[in-house]
């Protein structure tokens, strides 16, 4: 019997309708969640995992795409080459949205759920036998995946869905300048390729959160203590995890009182999305749709010192289509 919750037995079996219970913790989750652990498809192995191994990326274009949130997402990933550049037949996909706060796809705080369909679509195209979409999430995560609509746009475009649970973490050393052993979700470093499917905002602490401020969701524990040191601790992730691809939605996004939102007022209408294999030079591009300047954001600089991106906008290859 598979451990994967889907949003049908949830409904069966828990009788919560979406407006329902809240305030469940990681913890609470493992109460009704016991499934067993995650299969291994590679060694457990602590430092990073590059995601693009075995693959010939170049790692110097970007490409942004204007249009329906779907349509700019496959026009997006087809003009880098399509999704068989990134993706081989029989892999296990890992999709990872920013799914944390119990919002509406309007607010802006989470990551487009036709965003998300789309790249689960073009992962099943490419044969991927296994997609996965997960995140832990900052408010209640049933609430979360079912509010922000990712969770019935993840199951119909052919992924499971995995919500967090304390038995779906491993201890992992991040070997970085402040991460060390973190609990790390199992699913987001066991698979074969991960995709990386943030969305634009600001963020109260770091300025702006995209790409690599995305990567928090794979972490458990006491992810308080990450904001102490915040531009390390991103620079931190960005080198333990890199991703396959980083698909960016700027479809809406939200210009002040993020990362959470809440007020329409803080949003705009800015009609992209963007992709890229380097996740540092998409979050260069991507902070000036809210007004930021990568010069003003610490972690872009740290990050390209360890040789991870170019912190430089001007620099990559920038292409547009719609």
């Amino acid at each position: 019997m598979t451990d994967t919750w889907n949003r049908r037995a949830f409904l069966k079996h828990a009788g919560i309708a979406c407006a329902g219970v809240a305030g469940a913790t990681a913890t609470g989750f493992a109460l009704c969640d016991r499934g067993r652990e995650e299969p291994l498809s590679r060694p457990r192995v602590d430092q990073v995992r590059d995601y693009t191994t075995g693959l010939d990326l170049d790692t110097g274009d970007l490409v942004i795409a204007r249009g329906t949130p779907a349509e700019a997402t496959r026009a997006s990933v087809e003009a880098l080459g399509g999704i068989a550049r990134f993706v081989r037949a029989g892999e296990t996909v890992v999709v990872k949205p920013n799914v944390g706060w119990d919002r509406t796809p309007v607010q802006a705080a989470n990551t487009n759920p036709e965003v998300v369909g789309a790249i689960v679509k073009l992962c099943r195209e490419a044969g991927a036998a296994r997609v996965i979409v997960t995140d832990n999430t900052c408010n209640d995560a049933r609430r979360c995946f079912t509010r922000s609509g990712i969770w019935k746009a993840a199951e119909e475009a052919g992924a499971e869905v995995i919500l967090p649970a304390e038995h779906r973490f491993r201890d992992y050393d991040l070997g970085g300048v402040v991460l060390g052993r973190m609990p790390v979700l199992a699913a987001a470093v066991q698979a074969d390729r991960f995709i990386n499917v943030p969305i634009a905002k600001h963020h109260g602490m770091s300025g702006f959160t995209g790409a690599m401020k995305n990567l928090y969701g794979v972490l458990g524990g006491r992810r308080n203590r990450l904001h102490q040191r915040i531009d390390d601790s991103i620079a931190d992730l960005a080198d333990f995890i890199r991703p396959t691809l980083t698909v960016m939605d700027a479809t809406r996004v939200l210009m002040r009182n993020g990362p959470q939102g809440g007020d329409l007022a803080d949003t705009r209408e800015a009609g992209q999305i963007i992709v890229a294999v380097d996740q540092v030079a998409i979050d260069a591009y991507s902070c000036t749709l809210i007004g930021l300047d990568p010069a003003d954001l610490p972690y872009l600089a740290k990050a390209e010192q360890r040789g991870l991106g170019t912190a430089d906008p001007s620099k990559p290859r920038r292409r547009e289509v719609s």
